[in-house]
């Protein structure tokens, strides 16, 4: 591996293990699903670290518990009301999954799976899907789809008011998606630049790239992974915090 691969590890996704199923298909195993698997590892590890008895427990039991009433009084009971408490756990949910993904993406040889559109595409359809779910399922199916649209239009207008709308909602989600993606990746692609400066400067001068350059280097990506650490806690915030906003216009659609 050269030094291009391992600066580049944690924007690209590969393939680490192929496990054939049954000799019909073929499932690889890519680095950014191991991420969301340890990711995933994490959710459950903490809490059931926060049900046992100790120190440990108690510690992770008054971290997490300080977050969830963080995201329950200031995040889904202003925007979903008191229909909020039925969908904390999936706010919750989401908030820590995305958190996860971000802060292991730090960790040095691991990989940022919400650095890869892909994953945060799935993130923003499960958005899109929780609007309609959580609208359907508190207004009613008729209810809520004479809800999409604003009341007294002509007759004629409502089918493609009801088009203008779905777009509007894809919209939000497909916004969502590239937020978080663009947001996790830019950070690395700094540092990438950054450590990139010392081969440039070292193929001029290898005095100028070691003793001069590499230094300053070296700090401006540090500066950079303490921004990063800012960044994973905000986007996860952010993620949540607009996914919230949108359920809780299709709850309360007169608001």
């Amino acid at each position: 591996m050269d030094f291009k691969e391992v600066l580049e590890h944690h924007i690209l996704d590969h393939v680490y293990f192929r496990l054939p199923a049954f000799g019909i298909l073929d499932l690889p195993f890519s680095k950014h699903l191991v991420v969301m698997w340890i990711a995933a590892a994490l959710l459950v590890l903490t809490g059931w670290l926060a049900k046992r008895q100790g120190s440990a427990g108690l510690v992770v039991r008054g971290a997490l518990e300080s977050v969830v009433v963080y995201l329950k009084d200031e995040v889904v009971l202003p925007s979903l009301g008191p229909e909020g408490w039925a969908y904390l756990h999936y706010f919750c949910t989401l908030f820590f999954f995305i958190l996860f993904c971000n802060l292991l993406g730090l960790i040095p040889m691991s990989a940022t799976a919400t650095g890869n559109i892909s994953v945060t595409l799935a993130l923003a359809a499960t958005t899109f899907c929780m609007i309609h779910i959580a609208g359907v399922r508190e207004q009613g199916l008729g209810h809520y789809l004479h809800s999409i649209v604003p009341a007294g239009l002509p007759l004629w207008l409502i089918p493609p008011m009801y088009f203008v709308e779905f777009i509007g909602f894809m919209t939000k989600s497909f916004a969502l998606c590239i937020r978080l993606f663009m947001n996790m990746i830019a950070g690395h692609i700094v540092m990438l630049a950054f450590f990139a400066l010392i081969l440039i400067f070292g193929k001029l001068n290898p005095w100028i790239g070691i003793g001069v350059t590499a230094p300053f280097s070296i700090v401006l990506v540090l500066f950079v992974l303490m921004l990063e650490i800012f960044v994973a806690f905000l986007q996860a915030y952010i993620f949540t915090f607009l996914t919230a906003l949108f359920v809780g216009a299709a709850v309360h659609p007169q608001h």
